[in-house]
């Protein structure tokens, strides 16, 4: 996932203001407080919104913290967590000269357990980026391509479960997943990025709730990983080969074992189909429950499986991946 933002004088201001907000971040928050915990890293994911190309923008800021080992003590210091970041969010914005607007959003909660702000040009309006603070913990320790201890995941699994924190339990992952779809040839950034395009269109077209991006995300790295695995490669083909994966979507049943063994992924592998497992989390099928979702996007990619933009000048089909629909192996990337 990638920071984007078109190339204008915009995009270089925010980038230079966000540098200096993650810097402050780690270097004011909580320090010298009574509270044990600090701010170890910042990371920018850009959201999945279609607003991009009218200059409104959307991404997330997750904010890891040190000292958080468990999901009670990470969850009891929400809100001591968002007030501080808030606090010297204000702080900057009465300090700084900075170049561009920054609005911090007021949340009517007694209590909130969210925060987002706004970096706004002052010299066009309407065009701005919304940046939602999300709050992590290194669930997984200091993850680096070594697959973590099975233990780990057994008991954040059996955690979660119990208390039912998946949504909150997701942004700690983040890092595994960027390192899984970020190291990858320019040309696939391209692909996905091209998938991305046609989902929005079908998004804008039906106007109906569709399956998440991220499994058209993984479903792109897939297909190239099985179809093609070089740098240099024909995107067109890669993209035929997703969209026909897209129309057998009641055959899918993927997986990866770069954080951890196949044994955690039994019980969703024997699940219903669509199966798409986070490469990152054993126990979510980023496929979703939506069928009716599915099938409507798997409408529309043989659709324009049959447009001339599979064809040639001369009228011949553009080639495809052979690619299975069913990973019947783990495949370890370290």
């Amino acid at each position: 996932m990638v920071f984007l933002i078109p190339e204008t004088n915009f995009h270089f201001k925010v980038k230079a203001e966000m540098k200096t907000i993650c810097a402050l971040l780690k270097e004011r928050c909580f320090q010298g407080g009574a509270h044990p915990v600090w701010v170890s890293k910042v990371v920018k994911v850009n959201s999945n919104g279609d607003s991009e190309r009218k200059g409104r923008l959307e991404s997330d800021l997750v904010v890891f913290f040190t000292n958080l080992h468990t999901f009670e003590n990470y969850l009891y210091r929400w809100g001591v967590v968002i007030e501080e970041i808030k606090e010297h969010l204000h702080k900057f914005q009465r300090e700084k000269d900075i170049s561009l607007k920054l609005e911090v959003e007021s949340s009517k909660q007694p209590n909130p357990q969210a925060l987002s702000f706004k970096l706004i040009d002052p010299d066009q309006e309407g065009r701005f980026v919304k940046f939602d603070v999300l709050l992590a913990y290194n669930v997984l320790g200091q993850f680096n391509y070594i697959k973590p201890s099975p233990k780990i995941y057994t008991d954040l699994i059996s955690e979660r479960t119990s208390k039912k924190l998946e949504d909150k339990f997701a942004t700690c992952l983040m890092v595994p997943q960027r390192i899984f779809l970020g190291s990858t040839p320019n040309k696939l950034k391209y692909l996905r990025d091209r998938v991305k395009d046609w989902y929005q269109t079908c998004k804008k077209k039906l106007g109906k709730p569709l399956p998440p991006l991220y499994a058209l995300e993984l479903l792109t790295f897939y297909a190239w990983e099985y179809g093609s695995g070089v740098s240099d490669f024909n995107t067109t083909e890669g993209f035929k080969t997703v969209l026909e994966l897209v129309t057998k979507y009641r055959q899918l049943r993927i997986y990866w074992t770069m954080c951890y063994d196949i044994k955690l992924q039994h019980r969703q592998l024997s699940g219903a189909r669509p199966v798409i497992l986070d490469p990152a989390d054993p126990a979510t099928n980023v496929a979703g429950l939506n069928a009716d979702g599915w099938c409507l996007l798997a409408e529309e990619a043989m659709t324009y499986l049959d447009s001339e933009y599979f064809k040639y000048w001369d009228g011949s089909p553009v080639g495809s991946w052979d690619v299975p629909v069913i990973e019947s192996w783990a495949c370890v990337l370290l």
